[in-house]
């Protein structure tokens, strides 16, 4: 994980809210996580704060503020859409957000197998977000792009993080089908188990850190068919997305490639992080053998 370029403490929040949101600075504030990109803590019971710890960060949440309040409207599950913002100061270089409080759990805690009360929740919202993005949505240089510009990146993690060899020839068919050919699509962009709450029932609760927001190939945010569920999760997402908006083999196939991308760079984490690299090889395993539709 990146190093933080500002240290995040209670304490600067504390100070941080007492100058811009004075009315909520007397709440409980918790630190609840320490992430890639951003610091989280719980304010009262209804709110969290998020700062980036780094600069190219910064505008990630910036593109959050600027997009989430028009995206999130209409949704059926709650995403982090701002409730208000803070500005950049002398305490704190960059933009940060304060956001509604979800209570759940985060679907990484929870096996793939007790997910899939979750598949249909999030099969909805993926075909609800994706409508056609403007020209000024935000670029992600590595989501939503086509396969073959994450090519050298995605092999150079399976010869040397002694992954199995035979994903080098699955990522090539992959990599080479045919490539999107309609309007650029919203896109969430990391559609992991990580960034996904469920409540007491195993629904979908939330979706959450939008970061990696931007537009392209739909195929992108269709990988959480093999990046969140297990087998029988996976058929109920598939059937549901293409119930809702048909999506022929070869997207599918893509995603099943945009999963492999994916989970080759989680497996390829250092172990300072096993809880990523054994999702990351759980995640190939059924890259490998469940093709999904063909």
């Amino acid at each position: 994980m990146p190093a933080a370029e500002v240290h995040i403490t209670a304490g600067l929040v504390r100070r941080l809210l007492a100058a811009q949101h004075p009315d909520l600075a007397h709440l409980p504030l918790t630190p609840v996580a320490n992430g890639w990109d951003n610091a989280i803590f719980r304010l009262g019971n209804g709110f969290a704060v998020r700062l980036p710890r780094r600069r190219a960060a910064a505008g990630l949440i910036r593109n959050e503020q600027r997009w989430l309040p028009e995206l999130g409207s209409g949704l059926a599950v709650s995403v982090p859409v701002p409730l208000r913002t803070g500005a950049p100061s002398s305490s704190f270089p960059w933009y940060w957000t304060i956001t509604r409080w979800v209570e759940g759990t985060p679907a990484a805690g929870i096996e793939p197998a007790d997910r899939g009360r979750a598949a249909a929740d999030l099969a909805h919202f993926v075909t609800a977000f994706q409508r056609p993005a403007p020209a000024d949505a935000p670029r992600n240089p590595v989501r939503g792009v086509l396969l073959s510009g994450r090519s050298a990146a995605v092999e150079r993690r399976i010869t040397s993080a002694g992954l199995p060899p035979e994903l080098l020839g699955l990522w090539r068919s992959l990599r080479d089908q045919p490539g999107w050919t309609g309007p650029p699509l919203w896109l969430h962009g990391d559609l992991h188990a990580a960034n996904l709450l469920l409540d007491a029932r195993g629904r979908l609760a939330a979706v959450l850190d939008f970061g990696d927001l931007t537009a392209g190939d739909p195929a992108t945010d269709l990988a959480a068919a093999w990046l969140v569920f297990d087998r029988a999760g996976r058929r109920t997402f598939i059937d549901t997305v293409t119930a809702g908006c048909p999506t022929d083999a070869a997207t599918w196939q893509r995603a099943r490639g945009w999963a492999l991308c994916i989970a080759a760079a989680m497996a390829a984490t250092s172990d300072d992080h096993p809880g990523n690299r054994s999702m990351g090889l759980r995640i190939l395993d059924d890259v490998l053998t469940d093709e999904g539709p063909r």
